[in-house]
């Protein structure tokens, strides 16, 4: 069993920037791809970052690709989201989400065995 806990989202003005954690616990963390994730009011959950088990390799949606930064520190089991130049369209529930059946990241919502329970962003402009 995994259990991820997010943290790091709030209320930020566009333009800011914000970073996101993942803390993993419960399984050997180090050997997965790990996502990022959203869901705005009333849309599907989108992809939006992934990252390699080694974090060699990273992916990134088109529309936050140049803005966030997806990292991974295994001796830590924690993945973070640096979210930089906000705009008031990254307002969503971030989730992160483990894959144990990859070591590189995947970007569907259904190939992601465990999620964590989400987190708010909210961008104001």
């Amino acid at each position: 069993q995994v259990q991820l806990v997010e943290s790091g989202g709030g209320l930020v003005q566009a333009g800011g920037s914000l970073r996101l954690s993942c803390a993993a616990s419960g399984r050997t963390f180090s050997t997965y791809a790990m996502g990022w994730f959203r869901q705005a009011p009333g849309k599907e959950r989108e992809f939006v970052a992934g990252i390699s088990w080694t974090g060699g390799r990273t992916y990134y949606a088109d529309s936050v690709k140049g803005r966030f930064t997806i990292s991974r520190d295994n001796a830590k089991n924690t993945v973070y989201l640096q979210m930089n130049s906000l705009k008031p369209e990254d307002t969503a529930v971030y989730y992160c989400a483990l894959d144990r059946n990859s070591a590189t990241p995947r970007i569907r919502p259904y190939d992601y065995d465990y999620w964590g329970q989400g987190t708010q962003v909210t961008v104001s402009s």
